[in-house]
């Protein structure tokens, strides 16, 4: 390759990074994934090393990779974060306030934002590791660096300098808390990105109740879903899930869309991050605890799983693999220097290790993926509160109108639910099937879709409230709804 060009080498070397994280991707390095790392054909005779190049040829042609690779020059870097100048001014001002934060509590408590452990409570860490939701350790004195309400006043004050509000063609575009131009899907649109959703396209969390015949949809569902599961396709597994994963084979069809493995080396590398929550206590890991004790401990879904947390979220602190994805996100990670070197940026280190300070209710993430977390905490949610918005304004008008009278804006109350995508909202069966939908398209906007539906199936209700403390009310309980039933009316069985 290099006596063809340099030029020829950079181009390939930008198609590879192009293609990671794709599923076409994935398929060939769990196709070659032994030869790979090990350099050696010990466990796949088949595949030998000389002809590695003509069947890398040969996939690409048999997976449908050839007629649909093509290259594009790299953006600038600054483009792959965030395009939008304001965005980047805004999110900047962000980090800066929550890291003053975290700061200010390590000031004033007189607790160091690291420490090592002594070996004493490094053993007794080491014994309570699968029973740490018995501990009670005094947190009174830590508080969140902020909440999902503080987030929203937030994207609240976000103003494009460049843009003139009067020349939108409709009152209502101000009617919402959101006052940015961006594009967000509107019903038509959704209506075809979503087809699969459709109410002629059998769906489990509707045709699989009890008074449904199994035979007519369920069975022959579950055989197909157990076919791809035996094939090992995560192209086929994510086009699968758009309409739901059956319970038995949920746990496989999502590893096979995250790429997720097992393999010896993952067990490892977990070792090595519980290794490191032992050594050092970090001063997040207090408010871990905390948000714990005060969200995932007291929900009737997920104390069980208190434990569990505690071990996923400790051990994903300390986890730096997670930095790769500051490089394509708008966020940067936050930085704190070494004891006595402030200033001085070649004693700046990243803090926490994986670049994620929690906040309230952050555990409720563990239920879910934190795939998805940079994703909702980017420009992301932005979108998502403007889609929220305008699906209602459009959708709802004289609900819209009648809320913002009375100063109980949708969104207000909407945004815990889209910040934690109804995590610790809906009944556990109810929420795993609305993340099915949620991988299945690899998009967020499910999330704002239910939002809106959940505002009009409950319609009647809110247009008699005077007050945003009774609207509040009246939505207080979603652990009843049936999540597919909502989006499938709203989408598909409304007029527009």
């Amino acid at each position: 390759i290099m006596n063809e060009g340099t030029e020829l080498s950079l181009t390939i070397a930008q198609i590879v990074q192009r293609l990671k994280g794709s599923h076409l991707h994935s398929q060939i390095e769990r196709q070659y994934y032994n030869v790979l790392v090990a350099g050696e054909c010990l466990h796949q005779p088949e595949i030998k090393l000389g002809s590695l190049k003509e069947d890398v040829r040969s996939f690409l042609r048999t997976s449908g990779g050839g007629c649909s690779l093509f290259y594009h020059p790299t953006p600038p870097p600054e483009h792959l974060k965030e395009p939008l100048a304001y965005m980047r001014k805004a999110q900047a001002s962000w980090e800066k306030r929550v890291l003053k934060s975290l700061n200010s509590m390590s000031t004033e408590l007189g607790v160091p934002l690291a420490r090592m452990r002594p070996a004493v409570e490094q053993k007794e860490l080491t014994n309570k590791w699968n029973e740490m939701g018995t501990d009670e350790p005094d947190l009174s004195r830590f508080r969140p660096v902020y909440a999902p309400k503080d987030f929203l006043e937030v994207l609240i004050s976000l103003r494009n300098s460049n843009h003139d509000s009067s020349e939108e063609v409709s009152i209502r575009s101000h009617w919402g808390l959101i006052q940015v131009p961006l594009n967000v899907r509107d019903i038509p649109q959704l209506r075809r990105g979503f087809s699969e959703l459709n109410l002629n396209t059998g769906q489990l969390g509707i045709d699989d109740h009890a008074h449904i015949h199994p035979d007519l949809f369920e069975n022959e569902y579950v055989q197909i879903g157990k076919k791809v599961v035996e094939e090992q396709d995560s192209a086929a597994a994510q086009q699968y899930s758009r309409r739901g994963c059956p319970t038995g084979l949920r746990a496989d069809l999502w590893a096979l869309i995250l790429n997720a493995t097992n393999q010896p080396q993952d067990v490892m590398y977990y070792e090595q991050l519980k290794a490191g929550v032992i050594q050092h206590d970090l001063l997040v890991d207090n408010l871990i605890y905390k948000d714990v004790k005060l969200t995932a401990s007291n929900d009737d879904y997920y104390f069980v799983f208190e434990d569990f947390l505690y071990q996923i979220l400790l051990s994903f602190s300390r986890d730096t693999a997670v930095l790769e994805h500051f490089k394509y996100n708008s966020a940067t990670p936050p930085k704190s220097y070494i004891e006595g070197k402030i200033g001085v940026e070649e004693c700046a280190v990243v803090y926490p290790p994986n670049g994620v300070i929690p906040f309230h209710g952050f555990s409720m993430y563990g239920e879910c993926f934190f795939s998805f977390f940079y994703l909702i905490q980017g420009s992301g949610i932005v979108s998502l509160c403007l889609q929220f918005e305008r699906l209602l304004q459009s959708h709802l008008p004289q609900l819209f109108y009648h809320l913002r009278q009375i100063e109980a804006q949708p969104l207000r109350i909407a945004f815990k639910w889209m910040v934690r995508a109804f995590s610790g909202y809906l009944s556990t069966d109810q929420l795993l099937l609305l993340w099915d939908r949620i991988l299945g398209y690899d998009s967020l906007e499910m999330v704002a879709v239910l939002a809106a539906a959940v505002f009009a199936f409950r319609a009647e209700n809110l247009m008699e409230v005077t007050s945003l403390a009774s609207a509040e009310a009246v939505l207080a309980d979603l652990s009843t709804l049936k999540v597919m039933p909502l989006i499938q009316i709203f989408l598909f069985a409304t007029a527009i």
